[in-house]
């Protein structure tokens, strides 16, 4: 516990990854701008803001669950989920996201009591000893403030700050950055048979409204981040669907966040649940990447680091 609690050992910013930019970052950047004018640059925060380049931020994942679909368990205990964080950002994480309720498919919910009990301790300590700043995954409004009150930056609620009549309010009152996501349905029964007209233009209709409504509540725009979604009430198609056409969703005027992190739909394409799923996401995150995609959510994050600096060292951001 000395290690965890004593002085701050992570303060050093690795926003940038403690490396300088490359040569046609520039070039990069401006190739985006002309393709996406409409693409945010920054993101308003609780008690800072985030500045885009051409390169996404890394979200680095800290599920403090027993059953999360990728590693549940894993973190559970407290210790290990400050010590997985703090390994996050020695790999390069830009930002992390705490969350103490498990929402994959089929889920059991928790009560805000239990889901404050995981998460507030993991996350009072590492806003302690980083800079980075630390986001919290939750859809309780009760969740959201305590995190806040211990030195979150940012609300990431799968529900769209919908789901609990208080949030837009705390959200509102404390300054927090906040992700809204699109889900069908709830984690009990987002997987039984989503279905869309058009899966990109009824999400876009979606965020659109989710973001006026923020707004009408009290949010300021630029603290406004939007998610759509991938694995949350999609089909394998919707999802790889969603995934191409991101750079529609940057007409929204706000940040995008992206999570295609070890979900089904890789194993789908591999043709293989059992596949290990690092290379399908590296493989993702590239792609969202060429579309100016700002946050990218990650549980592995030093091999998507490494594929995304190399990727930009090497080719840049070209026209697809």
């Amino acid at each position: 516990m000395q290690r965890l609690f004593g002085p701050a050992e992570h303060k050093k910013s690795l926003y940038n990854w403690g490396m300088p930019p490359a040569t046609h970052s520039t070039e990069a950047l401006r190739t985006i701008a002309t393709r996406y004018p409409r693409r945010a640059v920054a993101w308003r925060l609780r008690s800072r803001w985030l500045h885009f380049s051409h390169r996404p931020l890394l979200m680095g994942i800290v599920n403090v669950t027993p059953d999360s679909f990728s590693d549940g368990g894993r973190f559970f205990d407290p210790v290990a989920a400050v010590e997985q964080g703090l390994r996050l950002i020695e790999q390069g994480a830009d930002l992390l996201d705490i969350g103490g309720e498990s929402t994959r498919p089929y889920s059991s919910p928790i009560d805000a009591r239990e889901e404050i009990r995981r998460v507030l301790a993991v996350v009072r300590t590492l806003c302690r000893q980083t800079a980075v700043p630390v986001s919290i995954d939750t859809s309780k409004a009760q969740v959201a403030a305590e995190a806040i009150a211990a030195g979150a930056e940012i609300i990431n609620d799968v529900t769209g700050l919908a789901g609990d009549p208080d949030m837009p309010r705390v959200a509102a009152e404390t300054g927090a950055g906040v992700c809204a996501m699109h889900m069908q349905g709830t984690p009990q029964t987002m997987q039984d048979n989503p279905a869309y007209g058009d899966v990109v233009a009824d999400i876009f209709e979606y965020l659109q409204g989710r973001r006026d409504a923020l707004i009408a509540s009290g949010l300021e725009p630029p603290r406004i981040c939007l998610d759509p979604g991938i694995g949350f009430g999609k089909t394998h198609e919707h999802n790889l669907t969603l995934l191409a056409k991101c750079g529609r969703y940057h007409d929204l005027g706000c940040p995008l966040l992206v999570g295609p992190s070890r979900k089904g739909f890789i194993g789908h394409v591999l043709g293989d649940q059992r596949a290990d799923r690092t290379a399908g996401t590296i493989g993702v995150a590239l792609a969202l990447a060429r579309q100016g995609v700002q946050v990218i959510r990650v549980h592995d994050v030093a091999p998507v680091r490494q594929a995304l600096l190399l990727f930009d060292s090497v080719a840049g951001i070209s026209t697809p």
